[in-house]
């Protein structure tokens, strides 16, 4: 969600008016109803119904066959009412679909299970839209605040009949899209760890101003993807072992594989921070030894014109010679000026030197 300068915020604002009765859907009068992609199928064959209607939604779950429903957007309060009526959906869940501040959860109902996860929506970490799963005994309802997302896979395994993804039922299909939804993670988290990389070969080389300003945006985008992770791992957790009527044995095996993929997602991040971290450790370490580099040039400079100055204010007193044979004999000499050079040279070039040998520089 934008905010008001255009930058993408970490938490949504949208949620139900303060004070509000339990189960008031927030809506914007202006909102269009969102479209819904209907799939129904079984062992022999899928029905796919782009733009259905609720009629098509009724007639699918009429013929017992498995129906996956994703609607693509949550803005039209009536709209989503109707297919909540439609499924049997508690007010209260459909509170939490619209109002887009849950974190990911898992709750049993009667005659469902419902779902939130976190889903990316573009090439950033911070972007992502919050995913509601609705599980029951013969039917998958998604919703989705656009109709942008990363499920084509599983519909075309769908098509395409690949697996045992028709023959398995509604909750093999609820396991396929969370996982695709969290296999979404890892392109992103990878594309970070480049960058880090590149960051800390040009941070150690010469650090710049903005590659802490990178360094920011990336610390931004991990602690988003942890906000998402960490209690995502709670709801793998709890789908693969409580008992839940909804979800068979055979499911709870894949949905193993699925927690070990989030666990690795946060191995990575927490990783990632920590490099991040190290980086901020190592940008800030570069400018100081740099400005120790350039504060130990300047200093061997003016301690090598210390002498030179000193010399220079004893020549350039005004004390004459023709008062006295003790005032600066040696302005009288013919090779006073070049010896004075000369004695000037000699003590910067053995400074130097000296400097040299104690490995001041």
């Amino acid at each position: 969600m934008a905010g008001k300068r255009g930058r993408i915020t970490i938490i949504s604002r949208r949620r139900a008016p303060v004070g509000a009765p339990p189960g008031t859907l927030y809506t914007d009068p202006t909102v269009a109803p969102p479209p819904l992609d209907l799939l129904a199928f079984d062992s022999a064959g899928l029905d796919e119904t782009p733009d259905a209607t609720l009629e098509d939604v009724k007639a699918a779950l009429d013929t017992g066959k498995t129906v996956w429903l994703d609607v693509g957007g949550v803005g039209n309060a009536d709209y989503v009412g109707r297919i909540g009526a439609l499924f049997g959906l508690d007010p209260l869940a459909l509170e939490d679909v619209m109002n887009l501040h849950q974190r990911p959860k898992v709750e049993d109902f009667a005659k469902y299970t419902y779902i939130v996860v976190h889903m990316l929506a573009g090439e950033s970490l911070v972007a992502k839209e919050q995913f509601s799963v609705f599980l029951g005994r013969n039917f998958v309802l998604t919703f989705q605040e656009t109709p942008v997302d990363c499920l084509e896979a599983v519909r075309d395994r769908l098509r395409r009949a690949k697996g045992h993804i028709r023959e398995a039922g509604a909750d093999y299909l609820a396991y396929a899209i969370i996982d695709a939804i969290v296999d979404a993670y890892f392109p992103l988290i990878e594309k970070l760890g480049d960058r880090l990389e590149g960051l800390e070969d040009l941070i150690a080389a010469d650090p710049r101003s903005h590659h802490i300003n990178e360094l920011h945006v990336i610390k931004r985008e991990l602690l988003a993807a942890k906000r998402s992770l960490w209690p995502s791992r709670e709801v793998m957790a709890a789908l693969r072992d409580e008992d839940n009527e909804f979800i068979s044995k055979n499911t709870r095996h894949y949905l193993r594989d699925t927690h070990d993929h989030v666990m690795q997602l946060i191995d990575i991040v927490e990783t990632y921070r920590e490099l991040a971290t190290g980086l901020l450790d190592l940008y800030l370490s570069s400018l100081s030894n740099r400005m120790n580099e350039v504060m130990k040039v300047l200093t061997i400079i003016a301690t090598i014109f210390i002498p030179l100055s000193f010399l220079a204010g004893v020549w350039g007193m005004n004390f004459s010679p023709d008062a006295s044979p003790l005032n600066m004999p040696e302005l009288r000499w013919a090779y006073g000026y070049p010896a004075a050079l000369g004695l000037m040279l000699t003590v910067a070039v053995g400074l130097l030197g000296w400097f040299k040998w104690k490995r001041w520089f």
